[in-house]
């Protein structure tokens, strides 16, 4: 079954560490992504822009309206996301703690994918 990893995480951290720091925090991410991969678990995953350069799309009266930035003010943003592949939630659970925002305080959301249904 596949899963959704949704990477919740303050994007202002960045910014705050010094170069070393955010060169053993690329170190890390770049060695797990590497473990799923030769796990067989990874299917797809990228980091996102910055939540300053994403727009909101609405619709009122039939008028599609788009805002700056995400729909809502948070304390953490959805910074990135990896699809894998799991036999169960607790697998999937089991994968998304070794994320390495995990122990500096950020969230994984787990999310099933609904399978598509086939188009003929």
């Amino acid at each position: 079954m596949q899963y959704m990893l949704l990477i919740y995480d303050d994007e202002s951290s960045w910014s705050k560490m010094s170069e070393a720091e955010q060169q053993a925090s690329f170190g890390q991410w770049m060695e797990f992504t590497q473990g799923i991969v030769k796990s067989g678990h990874f299917r797809a995953g990228d980091a996102l822009e910055a939540t300053s350069t994403a727009t909101t799309v609405t619709m009122r009266d039939g008028k599609v309206i788009t805002t700056d930035g995400p729909f809502a003010e948070t304390k953490e943003q959805l910074g990135g996301y990896y699809l894998i592949e799991a036999k169960d939630l607790d697998e999937a659970v089991q994968i998304a703690a070794r994320i390495p925002s995990v122990p500096r305080g950020g969230k994984i959301e787990v999310r099933p994918v609904m399978p598509t249904p086939k188009v003929e």
